[in-house]
């Protein structure tokens, strides 16, 4: 299902392949709260948690300083893909270049390319 804000998207098959190909060229920003990481999570040093919450009270107080890079290409992740369609536009606005949704989150991860990655219940 396409995000209902158009926002860009990369698909978890393109996400993964390029993980493999290309290690750490993309940042994964996961948008999730801690609870929910707990449940389902991607590991790696490509991946941060900048929880929408955090991001919804301090704006761009909330993201790491050593993660400002504008011209980094970012993927962004939720358990869906809504939230980070939200964050995605977002980034956009405030000045980052390559920045995408991850089309289906974390679920569409766990389905299409790693069980183990876990799954909500």
């Amino acid at each position: 299902m396409p995000n209902p804000y158009n926002a860009p998207e990369i698909s978890v098959g393109e996400l993964a392949k390029t993980r493999q190909d290309r290690p750490g060229e993309w940042l994964i920003v996961d948008v999730r709260e801690s609870f929910e990481i707990s449940l389902a999570s991607l590991e790696g040093d490509d991946v941060v948690q900048v929880p929408l919450s955090e991001l919804s009270q301090r704006g761009l107080a909330a993201w790491p300083a050593d993660h400002g890079d504008k011209t980094r290409p970012l993927a962004i992740l939720c358990h869906h893909g809504i939230r980070s369609a939200q964050v995605t536009l977002w980034l956009m606005q405030q000045g980052w270049e390559h920045v995408r949704s991850v089309a289906g989150g974390i679920d569409q991860y766990a389905q299409e390319i790693d069980p183990n990655v876990g799954a909500y219940e």
